[in-house]
């Protein structure tokens, strides 16, 4: 036994050197290629200035390309030389980062990094608009910059390909002046705000989901921690993240294209006018009781009138863990690992409510659903056998999109909206039929079908969601809601819900 533990020690420490080489040689190629991409650069403007033979602190063609932004008198020459020298990261190249990184370049900021570490997937289309169908499979950092590069050629960009990592991103933000948060993620969130803090970097934060979005500018103007003047980080405005179990993805509770574009484009905006602001007019913001200045979360909501708001927000906390007197958050506690961001937003894991006999595969469902089909040569009355009772406990918009024969639909949301009821008794077995309750009982909830509350069936409720989450949590309500009978009626859910449907039995079935 001592033997293995030693041999598992050994692997587990030549992978963690391997994981440290791994990422230092990252950050080797980030350098060199952000090396190679100046040098590419300054030889086309030498080119170009040698063509020129002009003093002009511009090109002859920026003047052209950027002519109508620096006419506007936020901006002018001295804010266009300003974009011109200004080097923004951009973490997160999906909804938000795509847009964000198109106005960026396109107004001429003179180096942009963008970070992640995902690939390019047909479902990203609808909204993440650097990429396009031929990508699909590709690092989005890759299928930005080839997508910026035809945009604005004039630019130095830097792909950081991979995940942001706390180790890596004190080394990746220090060459940068300003950071722009695209991710969708608490964890990642808390991560870019507190080494942005850390190192002084002014921070344009986002978020976007189903139809909504928020927007933050923090550490605004970037101070020292316990500097009361400086901008509030996102710490001071979330102390604590939400419950794991209630942060929903895109994927989950889906998004509208334009909801994130706005969003990626304010950022852009924001970014604009913190690199192009006169010298000392960010030393004003924060400052409490001017409205003008003051930190603000800017919330948009696209079938609201009017569609944005903003609200004010404090300045910094005199408790915050990053930003105060007492700041516990610091550059060595973030490279080290001692701040542990999963641990501190939590994982949100699967629920496994059920024991594995209150579960069916998507394959044994199948055959359930096969073997109530009638045959050809089964009599008329064989071939009257009823489906199974199946629940799709998706929100309605789901169900409409694609659902399983025979299937009845009833949101999880109305289910979680009832109540326990107490079990049925002979007695309050006619009112439980009617749906109505009974003696002492409470009215049982509306969403209940008349064949499901009947009180001489004891044919079994197969319930389904689309990952097989909700499901779990349908079953477990049902039976508080006294609907098995104490245990006479079978009651399970599908185990892997409709994603499992189409890999287990129909490959046909839509992927959304």
């Amino acid at each position: 036994m001592g033997n293995i533990e030693e041999r598992c020690a050994s692997i587990r420490a030549q992978i963690a050197e391997t994981e440290a080489k791994l990422a230092r040689l990252k950050l080797d190629l980030a350098n060199v290629e952000q090396a190679a991409a100046a040098s590419t650069t300054q030889d086309a403007v030498s080119g170009m200035q040698g063509k020129n033979k002009s003093n002009w602190p511009l090109l002859d063609e920026e003047y052209k390309r950027y002519g109508r932004q620096m006419i506007v008198k936020n901006v002018g020459l001295q804010g266009q030389l300003k974009l011109k020298s200004a080097k923004v990261l951009i973490v997160g190249a999906g909804g938000l980062g795509c847009p964000s990184a198109m106005y960026l370049a396109s107004a001429g900021v003179g180096t942009l990094g963008l970070v992640d570490g995902d690939t390019v997937d047909l479902s990203n289309l609808h909204r993440q608009v650097l990429h396009h169908s031929g990508n699909v499979g590709m690092l989005k950092v890759d299928s930005a910059i080839d997508y910026l590069k035809k945009l604005n050629p004039h630019l130095t960009y830097i792909p950081h390909r991979g995940h942001l990592t706390p180790q890596e991103a004190p080394d990746i933000f220090k060459n940068y002046d300003l950071i722009l948060d695209c991710t969708d993620n608490p964890a990642t969130r808390y991560l870019v705000s507190d080494t942005a803090v850390a190192l002084g970097k002014p921070l344009v934060s986002a978020s976007a989901l189903r139809t909504d979005g928020q927007l933050m500018v923090l550490n605004y103007p970037p101070r020292p921690a316990g500097d009361k003047t400086g901008g509030p980080c996102y710490r001071c405005v979330f102390p604590k993240p939400p419950p794991a179990d209630s942060v929903v993805s895109c994927a989950d509770g889906g998004i509208l294209g334009p909801v994130v574009g706005t969003m990626g484009v304010v950022q852009a905006l924001e970014a604009i006018k913190i690199i192009t602001a006169p010298a000392g007019e960010a030393e004003t913001n924060g400052v409490p009781g001017n409205p003008t200045t003051s930190p603000s979360l800017l919330i948009f909501s696209a079938y609201s009138t009017p569609p944005f708001r903003s609200i004010r927000l404090r300045s910094r906390r005199p408790n915050c863990a990053v930003c105060s007197a007492e700041a516990s958050v610091t550059l060595d506690t973030i490279t080290s690992g001692s701040t542990d961001y999963v641990f501190f937003c939590g994982t949100a894991n699967p629920p496994s409510l059920l024991s594995p006999e209150e579960r069916i595969s998507a394959a044994e469902y199948g055959r359930i659903v096969q073997q109530s089909l009638p045959s050809r040569v089964q009599s008329e009355t064989l071939s009257k056998t009823k489906p199974p009772m199946t629940i799709d406990v998706r929100e309605k918009v789901q169900f409409d999109i694609c659902h399983l024969d025979n299937s009845i639909n009833i949101p999880i949301s109305e289910i979680l909206a009832s109540r326990p009821q107490l079990q049925p008794t002979e007695k309050d077995d006619q009112a439980l039929s009617n749906g109505t309750g009974a003696g002492s009982q409470s009215p049982l909830p509306p969403w209940f079908p008349a064949d499901i509350v009947s009180t001489d069936s004891t044919d079994p409720i197969y319930v389904v969601c689309r990952l097989g989450n909700d499901s779990q949590i349908a079953v477990k309500k049902f039976k508080e809601l006294g609907l098995d009978r104490g245990g006479e009626r079978f009651i399970c859910d599908i185990r892997g819900g409709l994603r499992a449907w189409r890999n287990e039995v129909d490959p046909t079935w839509p992927e959304y």
